[in-house]
């Protein structure tokens, strides 16, 4: 059992009665607050008893002179009918001890948080108009409570297997240029499927209508089939004209998806959380499968991502569905539209005079 050293105690029952604060009694004794809360609460029973205690306790003489000792410790609490929450608010009132020094002009600073002042204002304010005579941390970590916000909420959106895919442009890891010495970041694509989180990933050097097109196309291959409708960006490889109810897509792009089966579904513009799978799916490839990576040829980027997706990304467990993300593929799979038996013949759309 830990007993505290009697000149620790002599110290803290000294700078209590001196009204030191318990963050100062902690720093310069370095004892815990639960040690000086306690011998707070000890030193208030005395108070009230008015039993008076020795700040220089020392060893008994045998002259009957009580010396206070730690205390045992406590027995199992016994199991009541009451609950916790069914006791009024009062019943656990808080110590004076350890009652801010604001508190008593709560309602005043609570007035000039929502006006959006600093602590430092707040503070000086109290020193002129109520001769506040704390300290400025107290006003600090005050404002710093009453500040708190709960954290932002979003709607989570649920969809079907085979229902929807998802894609976007990132940034790939540094990769030597062909026949260059320069290291370059090649841009990274990536499909997932909303579902159950299988995505495809494959870098390039450039982008176009056709690459953009023959990019989800190999995903479609990859997947063994297609979904109803893929939500993508605003960029220019696919949407030439943003609008929320009929935008206009590339000629290219446009034929290569009806030639599959397959709506567009061009998100807002400036809304990336309506495509956050495919956004937290670049954030992810980007930190743990390419970060401080380097590639002599972008082929090898693209063989080290194919075996990073087979052997990692497919194989984890995702952490908001707590199912593994290959299981939930091979669910979905069954429910993805049939490719068609031929591949899209590509053209090139041109303007004469």
């Amino acid at each position: 059992m830990n007993v505290l050293h009697p000149n620790k105690k002599a110290s803290i029952i000294t700078l209590l009665a001196n009204g030191v604060s318990q963050r100062e009694i902690k720093r310069k004794v370095r004892v815990d607050r639960k040690t000086i809360r306690k011998y707070a609460r000890i030193a208030e029973k005395n108070d009230q008893a008015g039993v008076s205690v020795s700040k220089s306790p020392g060893v008994a003489t045998g002259s009957g002179e009580r010396v206070e000792q730690n205390p045992p410790p406590r027995p199992p609490a016994q199991e009541t009918s009451v609950s916790i929450t069914e006791l009024p608010d009062d019943a656990y009132p808080i110590p004076a001890h350890a009652r801010s020094a604001c508190e008593e002009y709560r309602p005043w600073i609570e007035e000039q948080v929502r006006l959006g002042r600093n602590a430092v204002s707040i503070y000086q304010d109290l020193v002129e108009r109520f001769a506040f005579e704390h300290k400025y941390n107290s006003v600090k970590r005050f404002c710093r409570a009453l500040r708190r916000k709960n954290p932002t909420q979003y709607d989570r959106l649920e969809f079907g297997p085979g229902e929807e895919a998802q894609v976007d442009y990132g940034l790939g890891a540094l990769t030597r240029k062909p026949d260059t010495n320069t290291y370059r970041r090649p841009r990274l694509f990536v499909m997932t499927l909303k579902y159950s989180r299988r995505c495809f990933r494959k870098v390039v050097w450039t982008s176009s209508q056709v690459v953009w097109a023959k990019l989800h196309e190999e995903a479609f291959r990859y997947f063994g089939g297609t979904t109803r409708y893929v939500v993508l960006d605003n960029l220019k490889e696919g949407v030439i004209k943003p609008d929320l109810y009929e935008p206009e897509l590339n000629p290219v792009y446009a034929s290569v998806l009806a030639h599959y089966g397959v709506v567009a579904d061009p998100a807002r513009v400036a809304d990336p959380d309506r495509k956050g799978s495919v956004e937290n799916a670049i954030q992810h490839t980007q930190d743990t499968a390419l970060k401080g990576r380097r590639f002599e040829s972008i082929e090898e980027q693209n063989r080290w991502l194919m075996h990073w997706e087979e052997r990692w990304a497919s194989l984890r467990i995702h952490g908001r569905m707590k199912r593994q993300v290959q299981e939930m593929f091979e669910e979905e799979k069954p429910f993805l539209q049939a490719l068609p038996l031929r591949s899209f013949s590509y053209f090139t759309q041109e303007t004469r005079t």
